[in-house]
């Protein structure tokens, strides 16, 4: 029996356990939502044998990152992720506040990587993710992981732009945007942008997110 332990920033955690095989590993996946006003979309896990980042800080984020992250739609990373993923799976969970979820996944034999990624809402575009990382061959391994900015989306905290069960606002917007600020970042979190906004007082984090 394997296990490995995740901790995401903006309150996440992620347990795997994985059982080997004579085809490769089972690795169960427990993710743990550990922000104080922050939801988790649906989570995106797969894993690779090769390196292939989801995305490199300070540069450019993909299409189907900033439909994930200003969205909180799946389909277009899990797509791409089938051309080079061992297995990819989507767990359907809207994780609230401390809340837990499993996911369950198989890695081929060899030396594996995990990628697993989620929308924050309500937010504009701040995700977080593990990023390709090490599978263990055995043993217990954690993990810290931060709430990233995709940088596609101007971080204005208004309903009218944010999708999702609070707000019912704009998702995915293709139109890049003067103020957007084109590139990954380590997320900052909620500001007190004024009276008609989201407030930080209720939905701020300060990374990490999840264990």
């Amino acid at each position: 029996m394997l296990k490995i332990m995740y901790s995401l920033l903006l309150c996440l955690s992620v347990s795997l356990a994985a059982q080997a095989g004579a085809r490769g590993h089972t690795y169960q996946v427990d993710i743990t939502n550990l922000t104080p006003g922050q939801a988790f979309t649906p989570q995106l896990v797969y894993t690779h044998r090769k390196p292939n980042p989801l995305f490199t800080l300070g540069e450019a984020a993909s299409d189907e990152l900033a439909q994930l992250a200003e969205g909180g739609d799946t389909a277009p990373l899990s797509g791409l992720a089938d051309g080079f993923a061992d297995a990819v799976t989507t767990n359907g969970v809207l994780l609230m506040p401390g809340e837990t979820t499993s996911i369950t996944i198989q890695s081929n034999p060899g030396r594996g990587l995990l990628t697993v990624v989620a929308m924050l809402l309500p937010t504009n575009d701040t995700f977080f993710a593990l990023n390709g990382v090490n599978l263990p061959r055995r043993g217990t391994t954690s993990f810290l992981a931060p709430g990233y900015d995709a940088g596609t989306e101007y971080n204005d905290q208004d309903c009218a732009n944010i999708p999702g069960p609070l707000c019912g606002g704009e998702g995915y917007s293709p139109v890049a945007g003067d103020d957007d600020e084109g590139y990954v970042h380590i997320g900052n979190g909620f500001h007190d942008l004024g009276d008609d906004v989201l407030k930080p007082q209720r939905y701020d984090w300060n990374n990490n997110v999840a264990k």
